[in-house]
């Protein structure tokens, strides 16, 4: 039988790629975790890291260990918390993932809301790419994500998600850009150049999609930027084209000086809202949270999404 703690030095050593910086984070001596490395190879019959000069590199024995004991270990936590909640009711700890968006957006008023509701909660917030929180979530190292929900995670029974807002991303210029001065097609589009956010970005990536799709010229992207604040001016002084939320384009919000370039086939449609892992322990505090999201969703229907491209 493995020991949690044995699990736990494993999976330390494993990240740090070192016994040295394993042994300062976990407070504990070389030898020791030396000791735990030995006694796990032992019992499960199989070599577990080898050395590369002064790097500790795992196995594909170890690779193959080190998911099951994260898992193991985010089990044993969950435990705990259910173990715990039962005695406090709404209490306890969230932890959060979230984009960019979504964080400025939706969260402030949420998490207002939670805590004059459960003042015991308490909140842990990781803000980050979808691609990163989706495997955090996956590890069981955060408890809910909001941020947008796409196909994978709608069509997946892995995970249950919680639509509160939908959300039209389009082309758009400067308001006396010279495309406005010919008839606009889908082929004018691909005859400018862009700015845009970077190629893992969920929302670029459907624009090189949807140009594939309808036999373009690929997207002429003339900048890259994570920042939709910056958006506005450069797509003025540039005379470049982007890609944005529609909602960025109403009064007060950070692009009501640009023009939208109206075509249904660059018109991206998506939703956001909150994703969890079906298996993972469904914490009081949490469910709180997602009824009170839930219950705001009206709050969310008509105003401008703030924050960086990148977090989409």
């Amino acid at each position: 039988m493995i020991d949690l703690r044995d699990a736990n030095y494993f999976v330390t050593v494993a990240e740090a790629g070192s016994l040295a910086l394993a042994a300062e984070k976990l407070g504990r001596t070389q030898p020791a975790l030396t000791k735990c490395i030995q006694r796990l190879e032992d019992d499960l019959r199989i070599e577990l890291f080898r050395h590369e000069g002064r790097q500790l590199v795992l196995t594909e024995a170890g690779h193959v260990f080190l998911t099951r004991m994260r898992s193991l270990l985010g089990f044993a936590t969950e435990v705990r918390r259910e173990m715990s909640d039962l005695g406090t009711g709404v209490a306890g700890s969230i932890k959060i993932g979230s984009a960019a968006t979504t964080a400025e957006y939706m969260l402030p008023h949420l998490t207002a809301q939670l805590i004059n509701q459960a003042p015991a909660v308490t909140l842990e917030l990781t803000v980050g790419m979808n691609d990163v929180l989706m495997r955090a979530l996956i590890e069981k190292s955060i408890d809910l994500v909001f941020g947008p929900l796409t196909r994978s995670t709608s069509e997946s029974e892995r995970f249950e998600s919680f639509s509160l807002t939908s959300d039209d991303v389009v082309a758009v210029a400067s308001n006396d850009h010279p495309i406005f001065d010919h008839p606009l097609t889908p082929e004018t589009l691909a005859a400018y150049k862009w700015v845009l956010a970077g190629p893992g970005v969920a929302t670029r990536q459907w624009l090189e999609s949807t140009f594939r799709s309808l036999g373009l010229n690929e997207l002429q992207v003339q900048m890259e930027t994570s920042s939709i604040f910056l958006l506005p001016r450069l797509i003025s002084e540039t005379k470049l084209l982007s890609f944005i939320s529609r909602r960025n384009l109403a009064p007060n919000a950070v692009g009501e000086h640009l023009r939208e370039i109206p075509l249904e086939a660059t018109t991206m449609r998506r939703e956001f809202g909150i994703i969890r892992l079906r298996e993972a322990y469904f914490t009081p505090a949490a469910r709180l949270l997602v009824r009170i999201a839930e219950e705001s969703r009206a709050q969310f229907e008509n105003r401008p999404l703030p924050g960086t491209e990148s977090s989409f």
